[in-house]
């Protein structure tokens, strides 16, 4: 059995993700951390999720089990994860989050004593492990050996400290007027507090969680409500986070939803004139348009691709020397100022970009066009693998004697085929994409 997806392990909490998988990936990931172990503790945060209970206490009892000593810091981001894990001196942070998705699933997230996301190997040898039954009971101790726990309610304030001080100390968001939605998810305290700190003038939408309602209706993927309020309120800007805050969606002035190749080209723009970015070049993933390829490629910057996945784009910017990056979902990596994803960071670097500037988001987000680009998202009942699809060949062979990007992937998270067209020609490439997924739905679907 594979645990590890895109990011971390995922599934339905209760089922796949239920307290004995928990317990036993906790125990694996413990045995292997204990290898390099320098303080013998271990942070664990979680988001707002009801089943985030079940799983942590599971992940505890591994933990102690064999010999580890816990942190527990509550509801918090999966960057403040990172950040505070490196900052606490511990052996590894732990988030517990099925991030954008609803709340039946969850989701189990590693961290190395840096603060950085596990690579693929470090993944399989814990899966390794995992597996290995002798292994998990030789590891168990007893006696004045086994672990403590302990619960901590204060480290919110290291966190909020870190990302103030990433925005520059000579601005202030005093006069700005903002509709920060955050998904009655992990940030639901401390994006508000930052924010208001700084100066802003702050509307709070969807920061009431119940342990059910996380991401249902609002956050980064369901953004009209804050258009809405964006208007209704007159505000400058809106902030859409998703359920573990390490994802990022703007909305202008207008109320109207900044693509997320285009904040990424603004914002790599900004950081060149003000000779902050590194490298000479962005990272993005195969996803983004090819219209932010060739705007790098007039601000005399490169484009690195890379597949899939936050954890994806971190790897290309450590290997190229790069500090800035991301996905056109609204993860966005900017390496000075934090160690992964994360929405709140970002959205401050495009606060102080539009102060700096004193120009309308509508205006200053967006500063190139897009190429038509469709993405549908297919649920399926089977990933049955892409080369054995009979048929799928010549329709792909079809798709490019038309000059037509695509890019079909399965979701490492969920049971959905993602397909994704982009061609100058709008109407061929909306045509071309209902035939691939009516194709789709039949073949994977029967």
């Amino acid at each position: 059995m594979k645990l590890f997806g895109t990011d971390g392990v995922r599934g339905k909490a209760g089922a796949f993700l239920n307290v004995q998988l928990a317990m036993k990936v906790a125990m694996a990931a413990g045995i292997y951390f204990k290898k390099t172990a320098k303080t013998n503790k271990i942070l664990i945060g979680k988001d707002t999720r009801r089943s985030g209970y079940m799983i942590e206490n599971a992940i505890v009892a591994g933990l102690t089990a064999i010999g580890y000593d816990v942190i527990q810091i509550g509801p918090m981001p999966t960057p403040a994860i990172a950040f505070i894990t490196e900052n606490m001196r511990c052996d590894a942070g732990i988030m517990i989050s099925a991030s954008h998705n609803s709340f039946e699933d969850n989701g189990i997230k590693f961290f190395d004593a840096n603060g950085d996301k596990l690579s693929s190997d470090i993944e399989k040898e814990i899966e390794t492990i995992y597996h290995n039954e002798e292994l998990l009971l030789s590891a168990q101790v007893t006696d004045k050996n086994i672990g403590k726990a302990k619960r901590i309610d204060d480290v919110i304030g290291r966190y909020i400290v870190e990302l103030k001080n990433s925005f520059p100390r000579e601005l202030s968001l005093q006069g700005m007027r903002v509709v920060l939605d955050t998904a009655n998810g992990a940030a639901y305290k401390v994006a508000p507090t930052i924010l208001e700190e700084l100066g802003a003038e702050v509307f709070v939408i969807h920061n009431k969680p119940d342990g059910f309602n996380i991401n249902e209706d609002c956050g980064a993927l369901h953004t009209r409500n804050l258009s809405q309020c964006v208007v209704k309120f007159r505000a400058d800007i809106g902030i859409a986070l998703d359920g573990d805050a390490d994802r990022l969606v703007v909305v202008d002035e207008k109320g109207d939803v900044v693509d997320g190749d285009q904040l990424i080209g603004a914002l790599a723009k900004h950081l060149n004139d003000k000779n902050l970015l590194k490298g000479g070049g962005v990272v993005a993933t195969v996803m983004s348009n090819k219209s932010l390829e060739d705007f790098l490629h007039v601000e005399g910057l490169e484009l690195h691709r890379c597949d899939v996945g936050d954890k994806n784009v971190l790897e290309v910017m450590k290997k190229d020397g790069l500090n800035f990056g991301g996905e056109q979902s609204g993860h966005i990596i900017m390496h000075d100022y934090a160690k992964t994803g994360d929405g709140t960071a970002s959205a401050l670097q495009v606060l102080a970009m539009l102060v700096e500037k004193k120009e309308v988001a509508s205006k200053l987000l967006r500063p190139f066009e897009l190429c038509p680009q469709k993405l549908v998202n297919i649920h399926v009942a089977t990933k049955k693998p892409l080369q054995e699809i009979d048929g799928l060949q010549s329709r792909l062979d079809e798709l490019e004697k038309l000059n037509i990007r695509y890019l079909i992937r399965y979701s490492g998270t969920e049971n959905k085929l993602r397909v994704l067209l982009e061609a100058q020609d709008e109407k061929l490439m909306n045509e071309k994409i209902d035939e691939m997924c009516d194709f789709f739905k039949k073949v994977l679907n029967a």
